[in-house]
């Protein structure tokens, strides 16, 4: 028994060893490694293999961070150089996964000048949308997250811009690629929602401190964030310690989108059972000053929490105390009000959800 134990354990350490080898930026993700001069029109890059690493269809720029593009001028987020999709245009790389496994995607995108800008991710079968025309940050920069379930040990990402404008020059900027294996977690005896301390996401890349946006599940068949979902139309922030405030742990999600912006997971409930769902609520010291309020829904159950806050960290703990009345009750989190930054009024912020709880209690 013990041989078979020790067997599992080892299998289990190989397992996590062979992810951890496609975990972080892909081969030449930042774009750093550039086309060689024979390449380059310009701006334009020429042939389908020029840029390292990646394969190329259509339109496509290689730009240099603090480059013009008429008076606007182009910021990189990550090293210095980003590679822009004309109309139609796509890069797109092969990359070896373990087959049947859960993956996340995180890019960096921003818009130039076209007004409705979005990007077409696929890893096959699986494509999704993403809308690019919020921007959340004053950087113009965003990171987003996107999921899949892999069909075999070797996948191709592409990434594709399916707009077309007079000018093909006014497509999205890319930078900063990475991937990251997902772990699906499962309830406990100590709380029976999953990932409640959102510590399973996404990849956060070290050097861009703006978090990752999960997109709305419309967009997205396989969360980003396993054990929960976007029920909205605009996207959640995910963010980490390293940059942020954060109740507990490592991870936590800002709701950056008013009540466009929900966050939820459906859960397996006893009909007439008593629950507590516990929560923390905060700021994520990033200058998010004022009234902030949170609200929670449980089945037939609503708590709104208000946090006054400073815009300089801090949290409080909430509950919500309600009776089950089907056998899958729907946890939800959104936020009442649209929020901006009191330093920066064109990035959108929100409360912080952390450390959520759900376990059944005797009836009071």
């Amino acid at each position: 028994m013990r041989g078979v134990v020790l067997l599992s354990v080892l299998l289990c350490a190989a397992y996590r060893i062979a992810l951890s080898a496609t975990t972080g930026l892909l081969e030449n993700g930042n774009f750093e490694l550039a086309p060689s001069a024979s390449s380059m029109n310009g701006t334009v890059v020429v042939g389908r293999y020029a840029i390292p690493g990646w394969e190329n269809d259509g339109f496509i720029e290689y730009i240099k961070s603090g480059q013009k593009q008429g008076d606007m001028l182009l910021v990189v987020p990550e090293g210095a150089y980003a590679v822009r999709l004309g109309n139609e245009a796509s890069i797109k790389q092969n990359i070896k996964v373990i087959k049947g496994m859960y993956y996340s995607i995180t890019f960096s995108a921003a818009r130039t000048c076209a007004q409705e800008e979005r990007l077409n991710i696929t890893v096959a079968p699986d494509s999704g949308v993403l809308p690019i025309q919020t921007v959340y940050t004053s950087s113009g920069w965003d990171n987003y997250a996107w999921a899949f379930k892999t069909e075999s040990d070797v996948i191709t990402l592409i990434i594709h811009n399916p707009g077309v404008e007079e000018d093909p020059a006014c497509g999205p900027l890319i930078d900063a690629v990475a991937i990251k294996a997902l772990y699906p977690p499962r309830p406990t005896n100590k709380n029976i929602l999953k990932n409640a301390g959102f510590e399973e996401g996404p990849y956060i890349f070290p050097n861009t401190p703006w978090g990752v946006l999960i997109p709305p599940n419309i967009e997205d068949d396989h969360s980003p964030l396993p054990g929960w979902v976007v029920e909205s139309l605009k996207a959640v922030k995910y963010i980490d310690s390293a940059h942020y405030s954060v109740p507990q742990g490592r991870r936590a999600v800002e709701l950056v989108g008013g009540k466009e912006s929900a966050l939820a997971q459906i859960t397996r409930t006893i009909v007439g059972k008593t629950y507590r769902l516990s929560f923390s609520v905060g700021d994520a010291n990033n200058s998010c000053a004022g009234s902030l309020v949170v609200e929670a829904f449980a089945g037939k159950g609503t708590l709104k929490v208000p946090y006054a806050s400073k815009g300089s960290g801090g949290f409080k703990r909430a509950a919500l105390t309600f009776r089950a009345v089907s056998n899958r009750t729907r946890i939800m989190f959104l936020s009442t009000f649209y929020t901006m930054r009191s330093d920066d009024f064109s990035s959108l912020c929100g409360p912080v959800v952390d450390d959520v709880k759900l376990l059944s209690i005797r009836k009071p």
